[in-house]
């Protein structure tokens, strides 16, 4: 298929009307935002049928690191929503085989890294407590959502002694502090 006849299935799938597809066609920053777009809408249904060729199409831009931020976008979205850690673990499995026609071997990994994170992250809500080793092996960044999002006191404690940055132990400690004011 060609990126127009791609962009025109995407905005139709997702029921946008007013893009111009040969706008979307020439420039890249309007092609990022319908795909922002198309993942908003996709990620808002409750059906999770259509997700793994919405992103084997998107995917097929020639420019990767714009297909690639759709991607995460979705990712990103999915988890949000996910019930738990299982749910979301079996969806991302099911997109792999499209993610890996990635050429670049970064934004495989990157996308991989951000839905291991979310699995940490699911796991965590559903109220496992990490081990050190555990908290090691997710991003900085996954840290620093953990940090100000967690309400679990051990979690905070473990990111307040463990966490990769000065910024991720200090907003820990500071939220544990918080949660549990007998603390001093």
């Amino acid at each position: 298929m060609t990126l127009h006849a791609d962009l025109a299935a995407l905005l139709a799938e997702a029921g946008i009307v007013d893009v111009d597809v040969y706008d979307a066609v020439a420039d890249e920053h309007v092609r990022s935002s319908v795909y922002q777009r198309v993942v908003s809408v996709i990620a808002a249904s409750r059906s999770r049928d259509r997700d793994r060729g919405i992103v084997a199409v998107i995917l097929r831009d020639p420019i990767e690191m714009v297909s690639k931020t759709a991607v995460v976008d979705l990712v990103d979205r999915i988890a949000m929503k996910a019930v738990g850690p299982a749910e979301f673990r079996q969806w991302s499995a099911e997109l792999l085989p499209e993610i890996d026609q990635l050429k670049a071997e970064k934004h495989r990994e990157f996308i991989r890294r951000r839905t291991h994170d979310w699995v940490f992250y699911l796991s965590i809500k559903d109220g496992h407590v990490p081990r050190p080793a555990e908290l090691a092996e997710v991003t900085d960044w996954m840290q620093r959502v953990l940090a100000e999002k967690s309400a679990s006191l051990p979690v905070l404690a473990l990111l307040a002694e463990s966490g990769n940055t000065k910024k991720v132990r200090n907003i820990a400690k500071n939220r544990a502090g918080s949660r549990n004011p007998g603390a001093r």
